[in-house]
């Protein structure tokens, strides 16, 4: 890339690591960097910002912590006025809180919004359609809840060093991405990967849109939330690399993924659930499920209030990798944060306004 392309940069965490740098270009393409040694990172950083082709509109200044950049840029304000659509608003949040597309193990978040997958008809004006933003996935099924809470209370770590969490897995992982994004490259390799060099058995796989749901509802160990790409890329939705996904246990062929009745096709599935995400109960409500990603229900008090509390190790400052000497401990908590889910970096610590 040309520097003169260069339009922003951003600090970065990289395994938990404040080490790595995303630098987005005016084709909307972007990289990531990891430069474990901080010093080096920022002589990068001040060098590239200092570059007479490069600094047109960008100093060092402009890379603010991620809750500063989202009040300088006055996103809030923007998304309040109509002047960004809900889906661009969650795209800002994302990037402003560290996720990216060049790290799987932060990729964008974005939440179920359509709780109905089995009527032919899908009524956008009812609320019955939608699901309750105010609560994670996890809170969702109040019988399911009630087993996470006995757990959460019933648990004490004799070390002292793990605290109490609802959730032993996360609503975004590599895992995640890799089981939506099946029949993409490089995604399906990556699942491979993560299944020891082979496709995961056809049943657990990504089959089904209805099922994928009820499984984040019913599943003891399933709260996983959406990615971006179901609201804009039908194409992820079909087996159009003709992979050999295997049999299900009812002798089915896994192919295209099974859409609800109320999609004849992926197109209408991604423009519906698009309309879905833009439409007025969820502008009215969206402020709820930011208050648990990204706000100040994401931690503390708070989000034990909100039974949104997970895994110690997803949160950033959790632990200090680089002091932790035994080489398995180390081996394993870093395997823990790149494959099992990171909290992203909280934007807001007060309520998020309705729009």
């Amino acid at each position: 890339w040309p520097l003169s392309d260069i339009k922003q940069i951003h600090f970065r965490r990289f395994m938990m690591r404040s080490s790595a740098i995303e630098v987005f270009f005016r084709d909307r393409t972007s990289i990531l960097l990891n430069i474990p040694n901080k010093k080096a990172r920022m002589q990068l950083v001040w060098k590239l910002t200092s570059l007479q082709t490069v600094n047109q509109g960008l100093s060092l200044s402009d890379i603010r912590p991620p809750e500063v950049l989202v009040r300088r840029l006055r996103l809030t304000e923007r998304w309040q006025r109509g002047e960004m659509s809900n889906f661009d608003y969650l795209m800002a949040l994302n990037t402003a809180a560290g996720r990216s597309y060049n790290d799987l193990s932060q990729y964008p978040v974005f939440p179920w919004i359509i709780r109905d997958y089995s009527s032919k008809w899908l009524d956008l004006q009812s609320p019955k359609t939608y699901r309750d933003l105010s609560r994670p996935i996890g809170a969702l099924n109040e019988k399911r809840l009630r087993h996470f809470i006995e757990r959460y209370e019933s648990f004490e770590d004799p070390t002292g060093r793990i605290k109490k969490f609802l959730y032993g897995t996360h609503y975004s992982s590599a895992a995640t991405v890799a089981y939506y994004l099946l029949r993409a490259e490089p995604f399906a390799s990556v699942h491979v990967l993560l299944q020891s060099g082979k496709f995961d058995h056809a049943d657990r796989q990504f089959h089904s849109v209805g099922d994928a749901w009820n499984s984040c509802m019913t599943g003891s160990g399933d709260v996983k939330e959406l990615i971006p790409e179901f609201f804009y890329m039908p194409e992820f939705l079909t087996n159009h690399n003709g992979l050999n996904l295997g049999k299900k246990q009812d002798g089915t062929r896994l192919g295209d993924v099974k859409l609800p009745p109320w999609a004849a096709t992926p197109e209408e599935f991604i423009h519906i659930n698009r309309q879905a995400l833009e439409s007025d109960y969820v502008s009215a409500t969206l402020h709820k499920w930011i208050d648990l990603i990204f706000g100040y229900k994401q931690r503390g008090a708070e989000a034990a209030k909100a039974h949104n509390v997970f895994y110690y190790l997803t949160y950033e400052g959790a632990v200090n990798i680089d002091a932790v000497q035994d080489p398995m401990e180390r081996a394993s908590i870093e395997s823990q944060i790149h494959y099992f889910g990171q909290t992203p970096a909280q934007l807001f610590t007060q309520p998020h306004p309705a729009r």
